[in-house]
């Protein structure tokens, strides 16, 4: 294998030790350098001139993406907190970077070379870094998407936020907000059923008998919207009350989403007829 699948395997940036082991000369790495299919990141470290800009940084400061920068790179659903988020080791001194730094022993031992976590590592930072059920709609989304599953999270030394999220996590979640919300409402100790079909639709969240919340997220447009308007009229006609709101709403102002739903509860909107 050459040094340009090697270093496209790596994801574009690479020690200049990795190719060493594979047997690439420092006459050849030179000569890459040379014709600028190389750049020098910095003392022992390579990179593509197309190389992604953020494993590029990564390798510049000695720091490993991971967290909610890192979920976000993975897919996952992810709440921004407006922070870039990276690991260092313990004991690794002062690190130039503006960003959020973890310091903690990751879940999966990191080998050398490593600019970006795993998914176990990803999801055992984001549970002591972030609000739980933002945290629980990260978890979730790596159990959908099918990136790990409960049973490798269980055999892992995870921290004791960790584990709580392990008692609550499911692949079965639709979204994150979603996902968010259940937690939110279980003071509420009403039933709360996720995902349930009526109508010949799911709906989000039916809560009691026949309160229905319907969480839009962005892809809630075109066609989409019309089949969204078409089901609440026919689960108005069969005696269900709907609640519909937005991410905005779930994310910035959950207090009025909450009084809405306390609201229709106080009416009694929930019960059986």
């Amino acid at each position: 294998m050459g040094w340009s699948e090697i270093v496209q395997d790596a994801g574009g940036v690479v020690p200049v030790a990795t190719l060493r082991v594979a047997g690439i000369t420092r006459h050849v790495v030179n000569r890459a350098v040379e014709r600028n299919e190389l750049v020098r990141v910095r003392r022992g470290w390579l990179a593509l001139p197309d190389a992604d800009p953020m494993l590029v940084a990564a390798a510049k400061t000695g720091v490993v993406l991971t967290c909610m920068t890192q979920a976000h790179r993975l897919g996952l659903w992810v709440l921004s907190d407006g922070s870039t988020h990276v690991a260092a080791r313990p004991h690794a001194g002062h690190v130039a970077v503006r960003a959020r730094v973890h310091w903690e022993e990751p879940a999966i031992p990191r080998p050398p070379g490593l600019l970006a976590d795993p998914v176990e590592n990803v999801l055992a930072i984001v549970a002591r870094c972030q609000p739980r059920d933002t945290a629980l709609a990260v978890w979730n989304s790596a159990l959908q998407s099918g990136q790990t599953d409960l049973a490798m999270l269980r055999r892992l030394p995870l921290s004791r936020e960790s584990r709580s999220l392990l008692d609550e996590a499911t692949p079965f979640a639709d979204s994150g907000l979603e996902t968010m919300v259940v937690p939110r409402l279980r003071w509420l100790k009403l039933s709360l059923r996720r995902q349930i079909w009526i109508a010949g639709h799911r709906v989000d969240l039916l809560i009691g008998d026949w309160l229905v919340l319907q969480i839009d997220g962005g892809h809630h447009v075109g066609a989409q919207r019309t089949q969204d308007i078409e089901h609440d009229a026919k689960l108005l006609l069969l005696g269900f009350h709907v609640i519909r709101v937005g991410y905005v709403q779930i994310v910035e102002r959950w207090s009025e989403v909450q009084d809405t739903i306390m609201r229709a509860i106080a009416q009694g909107l929930h019960l059986a007829h």
